[in-house]
């Protein structure tokens, strides 16, 4: 297999889409790329001059001059504080054991208002959450784990927007922008079901808004869940920054 021929392994568009929410972030010049696969969205980001650093829990890459560090998602990372503008996490925080400690590495590396973006299986999707309603299973998870064989492509944390959301809120990041690789045409369908839901939520975030904070984090978070991406898009892209240390979300 050459470099024309490297494996993007991730929903159809995903790497195209974080590659332009990359280069559209003002500071793009130093990125690390985990986990890094076969190298497919490194070489995209090589090809448009960006110091492109490359990590995964083994080394398979085959990008020809990766810079390339052997890295557990779910420990200490190799890198220094603040090494980088932005770190790429394309389909990979569903795999790990410890996704508030990758999110948590990932602020200590990133610059100050630097970027992290992060794709996922979308469970926020009316699609998934009707599959979930009728079988107890998400979209992109649809049937048990092989537990007698686990393995580092198990889909063991899937995360829903909010959730994501309280991981990155939590650990130094707001989210700026959420976006998504494709809406399939038949996903459509599951409009009819959009006023019922955002109904019942707004109803039961405006009883659980006990106070004028916590009524402006549920508006933020209404607001996101019912974006187009969120509602209907197969993969959730998320692009949140690093707030400074004396700054508030």
């Amino acid at each position: 297999m050459g470099n024309n021929d490297l494996l993007e392994n991730a929903g159809k568009n995903t790497h195209s889409v974080v590659e332009g929410l990359v280069l559209r972030e003002k500071e793009h010049k130093k990125v690390l790329d985990i986990p890094c696969g076969e190298g497919a969205f490194t070489k995209r980001l090589a090809g448009k001059n960006v110091d492109v650093h490359s990590a995964d829990c083994e080394n398979i890459i085959k990008f020809d001059g990766a810079k390339f560090h052997v890295a557990d998602m779910n420990r200490k990372l190799p890198y220094r504080d603040d090494e980088f503008d932005g770190v790429v996490c394309i389909d990979g925080i569903e795999h790990i054991e410890r996704p508030f400690d990758f999110i948590k590495e990932c602020r200590r590396i990133v610059k100050p208002e630097g970027f992290l973006i992060i794709s996922t299986p979308n469970i926020s999707a009316l699609r998934s959450r009707w599959r979930w309603l009728l079988t107890g299973f998400h979209n992109k998870c649809k049937a048990p784990l092989n537990e007698k064989d686990p393995m580092p492509l198990h889909h063991i944390t899937m995360v829903s927007l909010p959730e994501l959301r309280y991981r990155l809120e939590t650990n130094g990041f707001t989210i700026s922008s959420i976006a998504t690789n494709r809406v399939k045409f038949f996903t459509w369908l599951y409009f009819i079901l959009v006023p019922f839901s955002f109904i019942r939520t707004f109803v039961v975030f405006k009883k659980e808004s006990s106070s004028a904070m916590l009524r402006e984090i549920n508006r933020q978070v209404l607001k996101q869940m019912f974006s187009i991406p969120a509602l209907f898009g197969e993969t959730l892209i998320v692009l949140a920054k690093k707030r400074r240390a004396n700054a508030t979300s």
